[in-house]
Formats: structure tokens, C-alpha cells, sequence
């Protein structure tokens, strides 16, 4: 796989994904990850990218011009150009895992007010939004939602059940409550049934465990 990243700080989102498993996917092979300065496909002799919204407003918009250039440079017939803002729809496990199975993403991070609508309407593929927040800039999210993608790679994590036993494996369940050594931490008992070796009765205490923590922290997920 590989995904770009078009944005106006770069170092902002490589940060993040140049440490621990994210890295050690990339040296290896599993994914290669580039992150773009959009300035380098400014005309205007000041590398300016943005402009006053038409009609008005608050805030800069992003001109069109070097994202239509940048994205018809890096795109290919197998490229899917994503849209990081927080008018989009918004990102989850499922998804993440639809997308881990592209060949090549296109990630444009939205700045200021937000990128002109011709791109939207022109390149974008979807518009993905990570919740119903706004940051300073799209590469924090860029970040996040390449970071969800990469782990979920074929090799890119050590045990392969990692991700088919956390939370969002099952949309509607979070991950059940998690112990290790030592058995006694300041007088904090791990539960007996994960230390009775009967793996049926951990199943389904994990199953009952995983139901209550749904209800306590994310009771949405299971009216949905």
C-alpha cells in the first residue's frame, strides 16, 4: 500500500507515524508513506495556497490550484483521493478496514476554513471526518486515520488476533477490562476467573464484561 499525504505541515503528520509499530510496518514494506508540502505546487511566487472566501466570511479558504496539481500528479487509475475535514462522514473500524485494502489513498488535509468546494466536487472520492470537533489543521487527522489503517495491514502488528479481539472489532462492543502480573497490586485483585485457565468461562466473562463497559461508556453504539 501507499498513501500520501498532502498538507501544509508535513512534519505534523509524519511525527506520529515514525515511531513504534507504524515504522516498523514501514520498514519492512507493508506500507509506503509519503507527506507533501502543498506550497510546492504553488504558482504564486509567495508559495500562498489560501485566500478570502467569495461572498465573504471569516477565516482563509484553500485555492484550488495546487491541490488540483498535486493530486493529478501523485494520482493513478487505482488512487482514492480522501478529503480529512469535519463536514465528512465519520471514521470508524469498518471503515478503516475497507480502506486497508486500497492500493493507494490520497489523504488532503483541509486548513483554515476548509479547501474550495471544486475540489469536493472535482477530486475528492469521500470526505472523512475523525468526530464532531474541528482542529487546528487536517494532518493531526490525516495522522489518525493512517495510523488506524497501517496497524490493520497483513504482518504490520505481532499477533494477527490483535485487532480481531479489541474494541470495534464488533461495531457494537467495546474491548472487555484487560489484568496482568502481578496477580495482587496493592491489594488489587486480578479477576480469579482470567487466572482459572477455563477458557469457556473467560469467554464469556469477557462477552458480559465487554456488554457492561458498552452500556457504561458507549451506550450508543449499542442502540445502534
Amino acid at each position: 500500500m501507499r498513501i500520501d499525504i498532502l498538507t501544509l505541515f508535513p512534519e505534523i503528520a509524519l511525527a506520529p507515524l515514525s515511531e513504534s509499530i507504524i515504522q516498523r510496518a514501514r520498514d519492512a514494506g507493508l506500507v509506503e508513506l509519503h507527506a507533501h508540502n502543498l506550497r510546492d505546487w504553488s504558482t504564486d511566487k509567495h508559495k500562498r495556497t489560501d485566500d478570502t472566501p467569495c461572498g465573504g466570511g471569516q477565516g482563509m479558504l484553500m485555492m484550488p490550484g495546487p491541490i488540483f496539481a498535486a493530486v493529478e500528479e501523485l494520482r493513478t487509475p487505482a488512487s482514492k483521493v480522501i478529503l480529512m475535514t469535519p463536514q465528512g462522514k465519520t471514521f470508524k473500524q469498518a471503515l478503516a478496514r475497507e480502506l486497508a485494502e486500497e492500493t493507494h489513498l490520497i489523504l488532503l488535509c483541509g486548513h483554515y476554513e476548509g479547501v474550495d468546494h471544486r475540489v469536493v466536487e472535482q477530486l475528492v472520492d469521500l470526505e472523512l471526518s475523525i468526530g464532531d470537533y474541528v482542529l487546528t489543521n487536517g494532518a493531526i487527522a490525516a495522522a489518525v486515520v493512517t495510523d488506524a489503517i497501517v496497524r490493520l495491514l497483513p504482518g504490520a502488528l505481532g499477533d494477527e488476533r490483535s485487532h480481531q479481539e479489541e474494541s470495534f472489532s464488533d461495531p457494537a462492543l467495546l474491548e472487555a477490562p484487560a489484568y496482568t502480573r502481578p496477580i495482587d497490586f496493592r491489594g488489587l485483585q486480578v479477576p480469579e476467573v482470567l487466572i482459572s485457565g477455563h477458557h469457556a468461562k473467560i469467554a464469556a466473562w469477557k462477552k458480559e464484561q465487554a456488554l457492561a463497559r458498552t452500556r457504561a461508556n458507549r451506550p450508543d453504539l449499542l442502540d445502534s
